[in-house]
């Protein structure tokens, strides 16, 4: 198995630079989208043949240094009995949000071996046929928590700050529920043989730090500190989380991935030499010529204080309309850099 992946998640020394994309199983793929079809994705999740099928995908045609799971953050909440869509061009949908306390106290804890066993077999199936490590995810309390709460994707998360600000009864019981739910989910992702876990805390961005620090950290932390025990790397990824790196990279994690928003070598800094990171060009930049993509790439290359540590990824997902031809060379000049 290629470990330069794994060697870089532990912040060691390797030949040259690993690379993997979020969301690099997607829509831009033409093999992707025929595979699909008009499949919906918790349809294809359910089936591990399938998903296994579209994990192995990405990875055969970029040669990237990891595969990741093919699944969504909601499978958890599924698999609690949640009743939820994903809808195309919107995103996670709960046809009955929690409202209260009441709410939040139905909401029974997750028997991965019962409730999602169909996610374990696609790890089973993916580690007798993968040659890189395989990543497995979840998301965050409060991301989860957001969908709950608000029922599908915010711009201004109106109903998830109420409840924080407003009824801390139920913030908090939500807030240990889905720690506990997703400290489960990973735990059994891990012994099914996941080798790498990532933890998405997309929205966390809406929030000031003292919020954060408040409301969502600790949790956070207690995640990270019971994935420790596994003995496998752990990442924390955020979108728009300068205004709150330092906290936000405080968890016990092995990487902080970070998005576009701050220069890498800044964000680095406000972490701290001892951790990994894995970033951070803008998506919107695979749009472009390959000139102006590898303008940027030399930039963020440029401007690493060291090597060690370091993973090549986006600031978030493949975007849709990215051509396949950039992807592809791309992951080729990353490997050149020594």
């Amino acid at each position: 198995m290629n470990t330069i992946f794994l060697d870089a998640c532990f912040s060691k020394k390797t030949s040259y630079t690993p690379v993997w994309y979020m969301r690099q199983a997607g829509r831009y793929l033409p093999e992707y989208r025929k595979l699909k079809g008009t499949t919906n994705i918790l349809d294809i999740v359910r089936n591990p043949e399938f998903a296994a099928k579209i994990t192995l995908l990405p990875v055969d045609i970029l040669n990237v240094d990891a595969a990741v799971l093919y699944a969504d953050i909601m499978i958890p909440l599924l698999g609690v009995g949640v009743d939820l869509e994903i809808v195309e061009s919107l995103g996670p949908v709960i046809k009955k949000p929690v409202k209260n306390l009441s709410d939040v106290q139905k909401l029974r804890s997750l028997e991965p071996e019962t409730d999602i066993p169909y996610l374990l077999q696609t790890v089973a199936i993916l580690r007798k046929e993968l040659k890189v490590p395989l990543i497995g995810f979840s998301a965050a309390p409060f991301t989860l928590a957001s969908y709950l709460v608000e029922g599908q994707p915010s711009r201004n998360f109106l109903k998830i700050k109420a409840m924080m600000y407003a009824d801390s009864k139920a913030w908090n019981l939500l807030m240990e529920k889905l720690t506990d739910m997703i400290i489960v989910y990973l735990t059994a992702q891990v012994k099914a043989g996941v080798q790498v876990v990532q933890i998405f805390d997309s929205w966390i961005g809406c929030l000031s730090e003292e919020d954060y620090q408040t409301f969502v950290l600790p949790y956070s932390q207690r995640i990270f500190k019971e994935l420790k025990k596994l003995s496998v790397p752990t990442i924390h990824f955020g979108t728009n989380t300068a205004g709150m790196l330092e906290s936000f990279s405080s968890v016990d994690c092995d990487v902080v991935s970070v998005d576009w928003r701050m220069p890498i070598a800044k964000a680095w800094k406000t972490i701290g030499s001892k951790k990994g990171i894995q970033g951070n060009l803008d998506p919107a930049l695979l749009l472009s010529d390959f000139s102006i993509i590898k303008k940027h790439v030399d930039a963020i290359f440029d401007s690493l204080p060291k090597r060690e540590g370091y993973i090549f990824n986006l600031g978030h997902g493949v975007l849709p309309e990215t051509p396949v031809k950039n992807v592809i060379k791309l992951t080729e000049y990353i490997h050149m850099k020594k």
